[in-house]
Protein backbone atom coordinates (compact mmCIF):
# COMPACT_ATOMS: atom_id res chain seq x y z
CA UNK A 1 0.00 0.00 0.00
CA UNK A 2 1.82 3.35 -0.97
CA UNK A 3 1.69 5.96 1.88
CA UNK A 4 0.52 9.41 1.62
CA UNK A 5 2.19 12.75 2.80
CA UNK A 6 -0.22 14.57 5.39
CA UNK A 7 -0.08 17.40 7.92
CA UNK A 8 -1.62 16.41 11.64
CA UNK A 9 -3.98 19.57 12.18
CA UNK A 10 -5.21 18.10 15.94
CA UNK A 11 -4.94 15.60 18.33
CA UNK A 12 -7.07 13.89 20.95
CA UNK A 13 -5.66 10.69 22.33
CA UNK A 14 -4.44 8.11 19.97
CA UNK A 15 -6.77 10.21 17.07
CA UNK A 16 -5.40 12.96 14.67
CA UNK A 17 -7.24 14.34 12.17
CA UNK A 18 -4.38 14.61 9.13
CA UNK A 19 -5.26 16.90 6.07
CA UNK A 20 -3.98 15.63 2.86
CA UNK A 21 -2.01 16.97 0.31
CA UNK A 22 -5.88 17.66 -1.35
CA UNK A 23 -6.98 19.26 1.84
CA UNK A 24 -9.22 16.45 3.07
CA UNK A 25 -8.98 15.88 6.47
CA UNK A 26 -9.58 11.94 8.21
CA UNK A 27 -8.90 10.60 11.36
CA UNK A 28 -5.47 8.82 11.62
CA UNK A 29 -4.03 6.45 14.21
CA UNK A 30 -0.32 5.94 15.10
CA UNK A 31 0.89 2.24 14.57
CA UNK A 32 2.10 1.19 17.75
CA UNK A 33 0.85 1.69 21.36
CA UNK A 34 3.14 4.71 21.45
CA UNK A 35 2.18 8.38 19.95
CA UNK A 36 4.55 10.51 19.27
CA UNK A 37 2.52 13.08 17.00
CA UNK A 38 1.95 16.49 17.39
CA UNK A 39 -0.13 19.38 15.68
CA UNK A 40 2.08 20.95 12.59
CA UNK A 41 4.16 17.10 12.05
CA UNK A 42 4.08 16.10 8.07
CA UNK A 43 3.43 12.44 8.54
CA UNK A 44 3.19 9.47 5.89
CA UNK A 45 -0.05 7.82 6.15
CA UNK A 46 -1.72 4.69 4.55
CA UNK A 47 -5.57 4.25 4.10
CA UNK A 48 -7.40 1.82 6.45
CA UNK A 49 -10.72 1.86 5.69
CA UNK A 50 -12.36 5.41 6.38
CA UNK A 51 -9.28 6.13 8.47
CA UNK A 52 -5.72 6.00 8.35
CA UNK A 53 -2.93 4.46 9.77
CA UNK A 54 0.24 6.87 10.76
CA UNK A 55 3.48 4.91 9.22
CA UNK A 56 5.89 7.93 10.51
CA UNK A 57 6.47 11.05 11.18
CA UNK A 58 9.04 13.11 9.03
CA UNK A 59 11.96 14.75 10.73
CA UNK A 60 11.01 18.15 12.27
CA UNK A 61 12.56 21.58 11.54
CA UNK A 62 11.62 22.13 15.12
CA UNK A 63 9.66 21.23 18.05
CA UNK A 64 7.63 23.74 21.06
CA UNK A 65 7.55 21.52 24.30
CA UNK A 66 7.44 21.49 27.97
CA UNK A 67 8.66 19.57 30.33
CA UNK A 68 7.98 19.26 34.60
CA UNK A 69 8.87 16.69 37.37
CA UNK A 70 5.98 14.11 35.64
CA UNK A 71 5.21 14.65 32.15
CA UNK A 72 6.15 16.56 28.53
CA UNK A 73 3.60 18.19 26.66
CA UNK A 74 4.92 19.09 23.60
CA UNK A 75 2.70 22.19 21.83
CA UNK A 76 3.09 22.13 17.72
CA UNK A 77 6.18 21.33 15.56
CA UNK A 78 7.20 22.89 12.40
CA UNK A 79 6.63 26.28 13.63
CA UNK A 80 7.94 29.96 12.04
CA UNK A 81 7.21 31.60 15.05
CA UNK A 82 5.61 31.77 18.22
CA UNK A 83 3.21 34.82 19.81
CA UNK A 84 2.99 34.66 23.12
CA UNK A 85 -0.58 36.73 23.96
CA UNK A 86 -0.44 38.82 27.48
CA UNK A 87 -2.92 41.48 28.65
CA UNK A 88 -2.96 44.26 31.39
CA UNK A 89 -6.55 42.04 32.13
CA UNK A 90 -5.93 39.32 33.68
CA UNK A 91 -2.76 40.60 34.86
CA UNK A 92 -0.25 37.94 33.51
CA UNK A 93 2.73 36.14 34.68
CA UNK A 94 5.87 37.06 34.02
CA UNK A 95 7.24 34.21 34.79
CA UNK A 96 5.13 32.01 32.32
CA UNK A 97 6.21 35.12 29.55
CA UNK A 98 9.75 34.53 30.34
CA UNK A 99 9.10 30.35 30.49
CA UNK A 100 7.85 30.39 27.21
CA UNK A 101 10.22 32.86 25.40
CA UNK A 102 12.86 30.78 27.09
CA UNK A 103 11.11 27.49 25.38
CA UNK A 104 10.93 29.30 22.02
CA UNK A 105 15.08 30.24 22.11
CA UNK A 106 15.75 26.59 22.92
CA UNK A 107 13.72 25.31 20.27
CA UNK A 108 15.13 27.97 17.83
CA UNK A 109 11.69 29.70 17.13
CA UNK A 110 11.58 33.42 17.08
CA UNK A 111 9.08 34.98 19.38
CA UNK A 112 7.14 38.20 19.32
CA UNK A 113 4.34 39.10 22.37
CA UNK A 114 1.22 40.49 21.82
CA UNK A 115 -0.24 42.77 24.30
CA UNK A 116 -3.60 42.74 24.07
CA UNK A 117 -6.79 44.67 25.46
CA UNK A 118 -4.79 48.14 25.27
CA UNK A 119 -7.60 50.00 25.26
CA UNK A 120 -8.21 49.16 29.40
CA UNK A 121 -6.50 51.40 31.95
CA UNK A 122 -4.62 48.45 33.20
CA UNK A 123 -2.28 48.56 29.72
CA UNK A 124 0.28 51.38 31.02
CA UNK A 125 1.27 49.11 34.07
CA UNK A 126 1.39 45.95 31.70
CA UNK A 127 4.15 48.05 29.29
CA UNK A 128 6.07 48.97 32.31
CA UNK A 129 6.41 44.97 33.12
CA UNK A 130 7.19 44.29 29.37
CA UNK A 131 9.65 47.31 28.76
CA UNK A 132 12.75 45.04 29.86
CA UNK A 133 11.45 42.41 27.06
CA UNK A 134 11.34 45.29 24.39
CA UNK A 135 14.98 46.61 25.74
CA UNK A 136 16.13 42.86 24.51
CA UNK A 137 14.71 42.98 21.42
CA UNK A 138 11.27 41.36 21.57
CA UNK A 139 8.77 42.79 19.60
CA UNK A 140 5.75 43.70 21.57
CA UNK A 141 2.77 44.50 19.39
CA UNK A 142 -0.19 45.99 20.77
CA UNK A 143 -3.74 45.22 20.02
CA UNK A 144 -7.10 46.00 20.93
CA UNK A 145 -9.15 43.14 19.08
CA UNK A 146 -12.53 43.81 20.52
CA UNK A 147 -12.46 48.00 20.17
CA UNK A 148 -9.79 47.99 16.83
CA UNK A 149 -10.34 44.63 15.36
CA UNK A 150 -9.00 46.47 11.22
CA UNK A 151 -5.94 47.92 13.26
CA UNK A 152 -5.15 44.18 14.16
CA UNK A 153 -5.49 42.74 11.13
CA UNK A 154 -3.26 45.66 9.58
CA UNK A 155 -0.46 44.87 12.20
CA UNK A 156 -0.27 41.54 11.85
CA UNK A 157 -1.54 40.52 8.42
CA UNK A 158 2.08 40.98 7.20
CA UNK A 159 4.01 39.37 10.07
CA UNK A 160 1.59 36.25 9.64
CA UNK A 161 2.08 35.64 6.05
CA UNK A 162 3.61 32.32 4.83
CA UNK A 163 4.12 31.39 8.44
CA UNK A 164 3.05 28.56 11.09
CA UNK A 165 2.58 30.89 14.01
CA UNK A 166 1.62 29.01 17.56
CA UNK A 167 -0.63 31.17 19.65
CA UNK A 168 0.11 31.02 23.12
CA UNK A 169 -1.08 32.44 26.51
CA UNK A 170 -3.01 32.29 29.26
CA UNK A 171 -6.73 32.04 28.76
CA UNK A 172 -8.92 35.30 28.56
CA UNK A 173 -6.16 37.25 26.88
CA UNK A 174 -8.12 36.97 23.90
CA UNK A 175 -7.05 34.19 21.77
CA UNK A 176 -10.00 33.56 20.28
CA UNK A 177 -10.97 36.61 19.39
CA UNK A 178 -8.24 36.52 17.18
CA UNK A 179 -7.94 32.86 16.17
CA UNK A 180 -11.97 34.70 14.97
CA UNK A 181 -10.46 37.68 13.29
CA UNK A 182 -8.30 36.39 11.12
CA UNK A 183 -9.41 32.70 10.29
CA UNK A 184 -12.96 33.74 8.65
CA UNK A 185 -12.91 29.57 7.71
CA UNK A 186 -12.16 28.42 11.68
CA UNK A 187 -15.55 27.02 12.80
CA UNK A 188 -15.60 25.54 9.44
CA UNK A 189 -12.52 23.71 10.12
CA UNK A 190 -13.24 23.26 13.82
CA UNK A 191 -16.38 21.30 12.52
CA UNK A 192 -13.76 19.16 10.18
CA UNK A 193 -11.95 18.47 13.60
CA UNK A 194 -14.72 17.77 15.45
CA UNK A 195 -16.05 15.79 13.00
CA UNK A 196 -12.67 13.35 12.49
CA UNK A 197 -12.33 13.25 16.08
CA UNK A 198 -16.33 11.70 16.42
CA UNK A 199 -16.49 14.94 18.37
CA UNK A 200 -20.15 17.05 18.56
CA UNK A 201 -18.73 20.12 20.08
CA UNK A 202 -15.07 22.57 19.92
CA UNK A 203 -13.22 21.85 22.49
CA UNK A 204 -9.94 23.95 23.63
CA UNK A 205 -8.32 20.85 25.50
CA UNK A 206 -5.76 20.14 22.26
CA UNK A 207 -4.06 22.07 19.81
CA UNK A 208 -5.46 23.03 16.87
CA UNK A 209 -4.15 24.02 13.04
CA UNK A 210 -5.87 26.60 10.97
CA UNK A 211 -5.69 28.32 7.63
CA UNK A 212 -5.66 31.69 7.82
CA UNK A 213 -6.12 31.95 3.33
CA UNK A 214 -7.50 29.71 1.08
CA UNK A 215 -4.18 28.90 -0.20
CA UNK A 216 -3.09 26.98 3.07
CA UNK A 217 0.30 28.96 3.27
CA UNK A 218 -0.29 30.93 6.35
CA UNK A 219 -1.65 29.23 9.44
CA UNK A 220 -2.41 30.02 12.94
CA UNK A 221 -2.04 26.97 15.37
CA UNK A 222 -4.30 28.05 18.76
CA UNK A 223 -2.97 25.88 21.97
CA UNK A 224 -5.27 25.69 25.77
CA UNK A 225 -4.35 27.86 28.35
CA UNK A 226 -1.80 26.81 31.00
CA UNK A 227 -1.23 27.20 34.37
CA UNK A 228 2.51 25.54 34.79
CA UNK A 229 5.50 25.81 31.96
CA UNK A 230 8.12 23.90 33.67
CA UNK A 231 11.43 23.62 31.44
CA UNK A 232 12.83 20.88 32.72
CA UNK A 233 14.68 19.73 29.28
CA UNK A 234 16.88 22.42 29.61
CA UNK A 235 20.07 21.92 30.87
CA UNK A 236 20.82 24.73 34.06
CA UNK A 237 24.36 25.76 32.68
CA UNK A 238 22.60 26.73 29.52
CA UNK A 239 19.76 29.00 30.98
CA UNK A 240 21.60 32.49 31.08
CA UNK A 241 22.26 31.78 27.26
CA UNK A 242 18.52 31.63 26.52
CA UNK A 243 17.64 34.68 28.09
CA UNK A 244 18.82 37.44 26.07
CA UNK A 245 19.59 39.93 28.81
CA UNK A 246 21.57 37.30 30.84
CA UNK A 247 23.31 36.17 27.10
CA UNK A 248 26.40 38.87 26.73
CA UNK A 249 26.68 39.41 30.70
CA UNK A 250 26.86 35.99 31.53
CA UNK A 251 30.09 35.77 29.27
CA UNK A 252 31.89 38.54 31.53
CA UNK A 253 32.39 35.95 34.77
CA UNK A 254 35.56 35.63 36.19
CA UNK A 255 34.35 31.65 37.24
CA UNK A 256 33.80 29.97 34.24
CA UNK A 257 31.00 28.05 36.34
CA UNK A 258 29.63 30.73 37.84
CA UNK A 259 25.92 30.47 38.57
CA UNK A 260 25.38 34.63 38.99
CA UNK A 261 24.10 34.32 42.36
CA UNK A 262 27.40 34.70 45.27
CA UNK A 263 30.10 34.36 43.66
CA UNK A 264 32.84 37.02 42.99
CA UNK A 265 33.41 38.57 39.86
CA UNK A 266 29.86 37.90 38.05
CA UNK A 267 29.16 40.04 34.99
CA UNK A 268 25.31 39.13 35.79
CA UNK A 269 25.70 40.36 39.16
CA UNK A 270 27.48 43.60 37.58
CA UNK A 271 24.70 43.77 34.74
CA UNK A 272 22.04 43.40 37.40
CA UNK A 273 23.59 46.63 39.28
CA UNK A 274 23.85 48.42 36.37
CA UNK A 275 20.52 48.37 35.50
CA UNK A 276 20.99 46.59 32.48
CA UNK A 277 19.10 43.32 33.95
CA UNK A 278 15.70 44.09 35.79
CA UNK A 279 15.61 42.62 39.29
CA UNK A 280 12.19 40.96 38.10
CA UNK A 281 14.02 38.87 35.59
CA UNK A 282 16.77 38.43 37.36
CA UNK A 283 14.35 36.44 40.31
CA UNK A 284 13.00 34.55 37.33
CA UNK A 285 16.60 33.00 36.67
CA UNK A 286 16.84 32.54 40.04
CA UNK A 287 13.39 30.99 40.29
CA UNK A 288 14.20 28.97 37.24
CA UNK A 289 17.55 28.14 37.91
CA UNK A 290 16.54 26.39 41.50
CA UNK A 291 14.04 23.90 40.04
CA UNK A 292 16.46 22.66 36.99
CA UNK A 293 18.99 21.73 39.93
CA UNK A 294 23.12 22.17 39.66
CA UNK A 295 24.33 24.10 37.04
CA UNK A 296 27.12 21.16 37.01
CA UNK A 297 24.64 18.80 35.29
Amino acid sequence: MTAETGRVVAGHGRHYPVETAAGRRLTCHPRGKKSDCVVGDVVQWCSSGDEGVIERIEPRRNLLFRQDEWKTKAFAANLDQILVMVAGEPVFSESQLARALIAAESAGIRAAILLNKTDLPQTSAARLRLAPYVAMGYDVLELALKTRSDDARDLLGPRLNSQASLVLGPSGTGKSTLINLLAPAARAQVGEISQALNSGRHTTTFTQWYWLDEARTSALIDSPGFQEFGLKQIKARHLPALMPDFRTASTQCRFYNCTHQREPGCGVQAALLAGEISPSRYRIYIEILRELGPACD
